[in-house]
Formats: C-alpha cells, sequence, structure tokens
C-alpha cells in the first residue's frame, strides 16, 4: 500500500472530507472540508469521488515523502490558495494532475493570496474514520489529529468509476476585498439598525479560524440590550453578533447552537470563499434580497 510520509506539517495541516452530517441532535457537528470547492477539484482532478479525504493545508508549509506506488508513482493534485506546488523542487502548478514516485517530495509554500490549499492523491487518504467521517473538528477535537512531522498517511485504493482530468479552469483567488451575499437573518430584528451590516467594510482579525471568522468595523446595536435570547441551532454562514457588536461567520466546525442573535447568513454559493479570506483582508456584505419590515409602535425599520 503507497503511504504519505509528512515531513513538515506548516501552521496547521488536516485530514478532510465532507464531513459527518446528522448528528447535530447528538452535539456533534458536521465539520468537513472549509473550502468545499476545492476539495471536491481536488478528488475531481485525481478520478477520486468526492467523498474522499484531502489535506487542508492552512497557509502552506506542508512537505510530504511519497512512499510506494509504483513506477507510475501515485496521481495528486493540489487546489485552493495557490501554494506553488512542487515534487523535489520542480513546480507542477494548482488544478492540475501530477505523478509523484517513490521518495520524491510535495512541497507547498506560503500562498499568494487565499488561506487553504487541499491535497488530493488517488484513493485518498485511508485514515480510521471517526464517526463515520475522516474529518477533523478543532471545536470538538473529534476525527484524525492535526498532522505533524513523522505521520504517515495510508492511500486508499483507486476505483475505476470516474474518468481522469488532466487540468481544470479555475479563477484565481482574489487577495482584495471579499464580496459576500447575505440572506436577511432569523433575529435581525434585534438591531436598531440591521443595514450597517451591508455598509461597513469588515476587517478579518486573526481570532478567526475553523470555527467562525471574527470581523471587526462599526459596532452593531443591539435594540433590546438588556434581553437575553435563548440558545438556537447554530448552521455554517450563519453571522452571530455579539454583545461586542462585531460579526462572527460561523465555519465547519461551528457550535451546534449558540445564544448570540443571528443577523444574516451567507448563501452557500459564497460560504466557500469564507474559507480562503487572511486575516487583515476586507469583507463587504450585500443582502441578497430585501429584508422584512420591522415595526414597533410608530417606527417603521
Amino acid at each position: 500500500m503507497p503511504t504519505l510520509e509528512i515531513l513538515q506539517s506548516g501552521p496547521l495541516a488536516l485530514v478532510e472530507d465532507l464531513g459527518r452530517p446528522g448528528l447535530a441532535h447528538m452535539g456533534v457537528g458536521r465539520s468537513g472540508a472549509a473550502d468545499r470547492r476545492s476539495h471536491l477539484l481536488a478528488n475531481r482532478l485525481v478520478a477520486n469521488p468526492d467523498d474522499r479525504a484531502t489535506i487542508e493545508v492552512t497557509f502552506g508549509g506542508l512537505t510530504a515523502r511519497v512512499r510506494g506506488g509504483g513506477k507510475e508513482g501515485i496521481a495528486i493534485a493540489v487546489t485552493g490558495a495557490d501554494t506553488d506546488p512542487a515534487v523535489d523542487g520542480v513546480p507542477f502548478g494548482s488544478n492540475s494532475i501530477h505523478y509523484a514516485r517513490d521518495g520524491e517530495v510535495i512541497s507547498l509554500a506560503a500562498p499568494h493570496a487565499g488561506l487553504r490549499s487541499y491535497l488530493a492523491v488517488r484513493g485518498g487518504f485511508d485514515v480510521e474514520p471517526v464517526l463515520g467521517s475522516r474529518s477533523y473538528d478543532v471545536m470538538s477535537a473529534i476525527g484524525p489529529q492535526p498532522l505533524q512531522p513523522g505521520d504517515v498517511l495510508p492511500i486508499g485504493a483507486h476505483t475505476e468509476e470516474f474518468p481522469e482530468v488532466d487540468q481544470a479552469p479555475v479563477a484565481a483567488i482574489d487577495g482584495d476585498v471579499l464580496e459576500l451575499m447575505v440572506v436577511p437573518g432569523p433575529r435581525d430584528d434585534w438591531f436598531i439598525d440591521p443595514d450597517v451590516l451591508v455598509r461597513t467594510n469588515w476587517q478579518v482579525t486573526n481570532k478567526s479560524d475553523r470555527v467562525g471568522s471574527r470581523l471587526v468595523g462599526m459596532p452593531l446595536e443591539y435594540r433590546w440590550p438588556d434581553r437575553q435570547l435563548p440558545s438556537e441551532g447554530a448552521a455554517r454562514g450563519a453571522i452571530q453578533v455579539p454583545p461586542n457588536g462585531f460579526p462572527v461567520i460561523l465555519g465547519p466546525d461551528h457550535p451546534v447552537t449558540g445564544g448570540y442573535p443571528v443577523i444574516g447568513v451567507v448563501t452557500d454559493d459564497d460560504i466557500d470563499k469564507v474559507a480562503q479570506i487572511r486575516p487583515g483582508q476586507t469583507v463587504r456584505m450585500h443582502w441578497s434580497r430585501p429584508r422584512r419590515p420591522f415595526q414597533n409602535g410608530a417606527q417603521d425599520w
């Protein structure tokens, strides 16, 4: 069986698949790849089914040695943030298939823009699943542990169900302002002026992670600062606003419930973009449809 030996893990390297849905009633979130599109594309390039595990690499820095794989070697692909992927120092380019042979070293540098990259191998990484998934949840610590130097990952058997793709034309990740479409949330009436959310240029803080992306800017004000909201179910992409008024966009490892009011929810088409925003980057949001009116006596919002 071919394997991949981790030499350097970089800031954070995790084995991820599409997560473990359907367990929220047990207090277990879905987790899974933060940038689902990049994960799916990486698997598509190496002719894997969508659910095969990849390595999610945060801000590059991963190096790994191939062990086994025969004369042809193993098929690999890297998607997401462009990290100048290389084999034995020879670049092979993002969003394309490449073959790495026994003893060769795969390396991912720091990305030019974006934050997370995905390394796929034909057959997927065949680590032991936990509760039906090979994803690591950073909040609950469920799943295969974050990769460390010396870890050896087994590579699964390749199925013949999917055709191979040599290269995929994908637009480069923009390192400037990130524009997000947002559906008005179930608790937008908890704020004096919910439109502050779409009028403000928000900055991403360095406290952001897979649990949530924390933003700073013009604080949103509670309409009822003394009221308490009972905990409600939480969803990926929901924009919670704690008492300090600064929004948090929930990520793949979000808690299953939360007590902060949700002012909006990032549309499903834009959720994967959130996985690529860096600390210091600007985020602008736009309502995807008009908000419902708020009436309070003589006031009509």
